[in-house]
């Protein structure tokens, strides 16, 4: 089985949304790249900042500069360039439906309601890519969720938020080796 080729991280570019729960993606690719020494740079031809995730020759690191809403262009850009399969992706997103601190890895399924992985499958023509979501909690009225997710965090939320990124930095191996049961047994069990 191939492993992850494209670590994709969703959010909204622009100081003002830096640190809104909406660009937990980010986050996660900027800790990644931190903790690897990998560099990031803004790449044109993916419309995106971009990288390659060091040391590995052939995987890579897009942070979309599209905004939310129009992520799949700078996916789409970028493995139809580098020949990388939708199965070869993970999306790394906020998720309204798992509370702060709680992280899972699955693949495929619906977008929820979530308007980059809407994008991203429509771009790519198919839901089967991997995602890892990322829980930020829910607002309680759906009428809220904007608002929401365009707020930053509480101090107690942030910091549960980077601890599941921090948790999850830890099984990067594993997706790059394709072992998506091992990744999901050492994400999904609580010590």
């Amino acid at each position: 089985m191939s492993g992850i080729k494209l670590f994709v991280g969703l959010g909204n570019p622009g100081d003002k949304y830096e640190t809104t729960r909406h660009n937990a993606g980010f986050w996660w690719i900027d800790q990644l790249a931190a903790s690897s020494n990998s560099k990031l740079a803004p790449d044109a031809k993916c419309y995106g900042i971009a990288g390659k995730l060091a040391p590995i020759p052939d995987a890579w690191l897009l942070k979309p500069m599209t905004f939310m809403n129009a992520s799949g262009k700078a996916v789409a850009a970028l493995i139809n360039y580098y020949k990388i399969t939708p199965s070869q992706i993970l999306v790394i997103h906020d998720e309204l439906d798992l509370g702060p601190g709680t992280v899972k890895l699955k693949k495929g399924g619906g977008h929820g309601g979530h308007n980059g992985l809407k994008d991203i499958a429509a771009a790519l023509g198919t839901n089967d890519f991997w995602r890892l979501r990322l829980g930020i909690g829910h607002p309680g009225d759906r009428n809220e969720v904007v608002n929401y997710v365009l707020r930053s965090a509480t101090k107690d939320e942030q910091a549960a938020i980077n601890q599941c990124v921090d948790d999850s930095l830890h099984v990067v191996p594993q997706l790059l080796n394709g072992e998506f049961e091992v990744a999901m047994l050492k994400l999904h069990t609580k010590k």
